[in-house]
């Protein structure tokens, strides 16, 4: 493929905040043969980015850029066809994400978002991971902070522990980090839709079906004090958990029996009582059209934290494994969430899947499935922890 494309990767929705910060985070990181470019629909604001990468790296200057609008489908097809991988930063997923997937399966083209819809993924697969395996497209979703650290955390827990025998893992993160608006958008999009997302899921599990002699399950789990972390537990009905059992269901290192959980990990009871009160005050406003609409106006899409606020943000995600009579604690951790670190693993996928010697897959695929070890590899030499603790 690397010899009939013009680039190696390409950068779609440059010009928002975090699509900005993965473009920055490539021109200071990408190896110097790497062929990229910036896409988007406004050409001059792509200009002013090409601009501020060139005082971070001067050979930026000559970039290309590339004019898409996913309400253009010939130029996302234009975009999809030019590469090898395609980067998306282009949200709310549910309303702009489809035609880009539908052009990348079409085309053969790898394809990573930092999704954390789970609606849309599984609509996504429904519609074109048959055409994805049948080009050899690897679509991977959630490569952000939705869902790596869990995914790949988990694959890593799973690799201290006694093989052949059957796994719990329960997942704990914790944060000091500002989310985007973006985020909030999609957050809100997403509960305001639990129905129809209900519903993409069922179609999706009598497609995918279950694997072979083995289980794989997902278990919310209860709030409570966490024995061997010490934290107060809030279960956590993200999209990570989705990912990691789907993760866990494609590898057999996994194990006869996998068992995953998945919390937000607080000090206090009184903290996990106002947390879950939160949570379900922002479910109700979600499902109040005029609600959500005034939320949504005060929370504007492409806004995000100052430098100085992101560098003093952090995350962890705390794993405790279990099998066969072993119990280990293992951790991730890193910085700014949200933005820092999800541009960080945003553009190590995509360079994965441009330069790395990856296993033979197709299709739409896990962060662990589709780069596993290699990933992992490169976010710990990239500064992201993770440890046996």
């Amino acid at each position: 493929m690397a010899a009939t494309r013009d680039f190696d990767i390409v950068v779609f929705g440059a010009t928002g905040f975090t699509g900005e910060l993965t473009a920055a985070y490539l021109a200071e990181n990408a190896p110097a043969d790497c062929r990229w470019a910036l896409a988007g629909r406004n050409t001059e604001k792509l200009e002013a980015v090409r601009k501020h990468l060139a005082r971070l790296n001067p050979a930026c200057a000559d970039l290309t850029l590339l004019r898409a609008d996913t309400s253009d489908p010939a130029s996302i097809q234009a975009v999809a066809e030019s590469t090898k991988v395609v980067i998306t930063t282009v949200g709310p997923y549910l309303q702009f994400g489809e035609p880009l997937v539908a052009a990348c399966a079409a085309a053969g083209t790898d394809y990573v978002d930092l999704t954390g819809e789970p609606e849309f993924v599984d609509l996504m697969y429904l519609a074109h991971h048959d055409t994805a395996l049948a080009s050899g497209a690897r679509i991977v979703h959630a490569c952000g902070f939705d869902s790596i650290p869990h995914d790949l955390g988990a694959m890593f827990t799973v690799g201290t522990l006694p093989a052949g025998e059957a796994i719990k893992v329960r997942g704990v993160v914790r944060s000091g980090a500002q989310f985007s608006g973006g985020t909030f958008h999609s957050a809100m999009g997403a509960m305001s839709r639990q129905g129809e997302a209900r519903k993409a899921l069922a179609k999706r599990r009598a497609k995918e079906g279950r694997p072979e002699g083995r289980k794989v399950r997902w278990v919310q789990g209860a709030p409570g004090r966490d024995s061997v972390l010490g934290y107060w537990l809030l279960p956590m009905p993200t999209i990570d958990p989705l990912v990691v059992t789907r993760s866990a269901a494609a590898l057999d290192s996994y194990g006869p029996d996998f068992t995953y959980s998945h919390f937000a990990g607080l000090k206090t009871l009184r903290y996990t009582i106002g947390g879950s009160l939160a949570v379900g005050s922002m479910v109700v406003a979600a499902n109040i059209p005029p609600l959500r609409n005034a939320l949504k106006k005060r929370i504007k899409q492409g806004d995000g934290p100052s430098e100085s606020r992101r560098a003093k943000s952090w995350f962890t995600v705390d794993f405790v494994g279990e099998s066969g009579g072993t119990t280990v604690h293992t951790r991730v951790s890193g910085g700014d969430p949200g933005y820092t670190e999800t541009s960080k693993m945003l553009a190590e996928a995509a360079l994965s899947l441009a330069f790395d010697d990856n296993p033979p897959t197709a299709g739409q695929l896990t962060p662990a499935v589709a780069m596993g070890e290699h990933l992992l590899a490169r976010l710990q030499k990239a500064g992201i922890t993770f440890q046996v603790v």
